[in-house]
């Protein structure tokens, strides 16, 4: 999966690692900094979170229409420059009045229009990458490996998160409430090597911006590179692009619980220590280790010549070595924070994604691969089951406000619980995301890329907003199988509506 990719890639996708890592430290404790410090309801701090999602994901409507205008490159620059004014101001601890609740609330605008003028237009220069003839056949593949780069930063992003707010709190004697500004702080950090990343490996993606100029001259030869469609195809390409947006809604609605509802079942309804071999789940560098065995035994199966296969076997022979040290140490039991619980679907999409492509490679080989709007579909139906899972694991067990308070606290399940659901959903997420991704990249009209490339981003955004129903129904005691099954049901009724107009779709993809 690694070859014939464009050198640009890595370098954009190493730029986009960077403002990811920082974007999910903070995520990852948001919720939970929102009750500790301003002392805000589930409800409350469930819309808060909610719209601060559908923002990040709404305003990339704004930065798609403004790149078609300014240019993507300008617009990259500039979101990253406004994101980190953002985040300044979020890492500054002002206290628990109205004065620190609209500084937060300026903070987050800011963080969400930056990310709305970088994420959407950095994809659609990744996009632009694959419209040279001798990649384009690689386009699914490079968004994966596009996808797995962001996952590599919010990998570590819990564990910094939780790691940073301990520091501050036993070396500075800060109080809980106060540092959290501490891990929101790290975002700023991580986007200084964002941006240093993006223009010192400018070289490599410059054509790019380079066309784009170009394109945008007088020039008609400039222009006639540039393929036209009629009328009714564009009409035709829009509206299927509309119909995939709708079901993404959903999928998003039931996936961004990981920040919600299932890190509110992490706090209080799964086991708070962990001993024995699961414990080393906890530990992001055990998940690091047993990524390595995975690419490692990719490439002692792919390596042409014995010094590559040499290599792949002492790669896989140090991790298990380390795995097998950290086991032989491993302390009686260790304590689980609720956030770190996020740490595993960006460590599984790291490490499920060359499974991913290889399978589909050789689905592909034998002319049995399904199409991107199948993958989209096969995507819901995955997520689905994910959250029937959660309703069987949670049967039996207390209401949210009687398990949340202590007096009357029942039983706690096993982390295996949600560290099985986060594995189904991760790879629900790697059949909808990075494809759908490619799909508006490779179906949307030349002249609409930057609109469309936003609107996917904007039904991403309203499914955030929606994220708050389930917390909404978890702050009004709602039994946790009714929270669940709802959320399937959304999920199964997305997918069988992508299935009734698969023609359709299939038909311009």
């Amino acid at each position: 999966m690694f070859e014939n990719q464009p050198k640009g890639l890595w370098a954009l996708a190493l730029a986009n690692t960077g403002e990811r890592f920082g974007y999910y430290t903070m995520l990852a404790v948001f919720l939970l900094y929102l009750q500790a410090n301003f002392g805000f309801q589930t409800g409350v701090a469930s819309t808060i979170y909610s719209t601060f999602l559908m923002m990040v994901y709404f305003l990339p409507i704004i930065g798609g229409i403004a790149a078609d205008k300014f240019g993507f490159g300008k617009m990259v620059t500039t979101g990253i420059f406004i994101m980190f004014i953002g985040y300044l101001v979020l890492s500054l601890p002002l206290g628990k009045d109205s004065v620190a609740i609209a500084a937060m609330g300026i903070s987050l605008i800011l963080i969400a229009l930056g990310t709305g003028l970088f994420k959407g237009n950095l994809q659609v220069m990744v996009g632009r990458l694959y419209d040279e003839p001798q990649f384009a056949s690689n386009r699914d593949s490079g968004f994966s490996l596009f996808y797995m780069a962001i996952n590599i930063g919010a990998m570590f992003a819990p564990t910094a998160a939780i790691k940073i707010m301990k520091w501050a709190q036993m070396s500075l004697g800060v109080s809980e409430a106060d540092s959290y500004h501490f891990a929101f702080a790290v975002a700023c950090a991580s986007l200084i090597l964002s941006i240093a990343i993006y223009y010192a490996f400018s070289s490599t993606y410059k054509h790019v911006l380079a066309n784009e100029t170009k394109a945008k001259s007088d020039n008609p030869a400039a222009k006639a590179e540039v393929k036209e469609l009629s009328q009714a195809e564009t009409k035709e390409r829009i509206v299927c692009l509309c119909l995939v947006f709708a079901v993404v809604i959903f999928f998003w609605m039931a996936f961004h619980q990981n920040g919600n509802t299932l890190t509110l079942f992490a706090r209080d309804f799964t086991q708070k220590t962990s001993e024995g071999l699961q414990s080393m789940a906890f530990d992001v560098t055990n998940l690091v280790a047993c990524i390595f065995v995975v690419y490692g035994s990719f490439a002692l199966a792919q390596s042409k010549t014995g010094k590559g296969k040499g290599i792949a076997f002492g790669v896989i022979l140090a991790a298990i070595a380390f795995l097998f040290y950290k086991y032989t140490t491993l302390d009686s039991h260790v304590d689980i924070e609720a956030p770190i619980f996020q740490q595993f679907n960006p460590c599984y999409v790291v490490a499920l994604t060359p499974v991913s492509v290889a399978l589909f490679s050789w689905l592909n080989k034998k002319g049995k691969e399904p199409t991107s709007p199948e993958k989209i579909g096969l995507g819901m139906l995955v997520a689905a089951l994910g959250f029937v899972w959660m309703a069987v694991c949670s049967m039996g067990l207390e209401l949210p406000l009687t398990q949340g308070n202590a007096a009357t606290e029942g039983a706690r399940v096993s982390a295996n619980v949600l560290i099985s659901t986060y594995l189904i959903l991760t790879f629900a997420e790697l059949l909808l995301s990075p494809i759908g991704i490619s799909f508006v990249s490779k179906v949307a009209p030349p002249k609409y890329a930057g609109l469309m490339m936003g609107l996917w981003f904007g039904a991403t955004a309203i499914g955030n907003q929606l994220v708050m129903v389930p917390g909404i129904m978890w702050g009004m005691n709602f039994n946790l199988v009714t929270i669940w099954g709802v959320l399937a049901g959304i999920c199964l009724v997305s997918a069988l509506f992508i299935f009734s107009i698969i023609k359709k779709l299939n038909k311009v993809s």
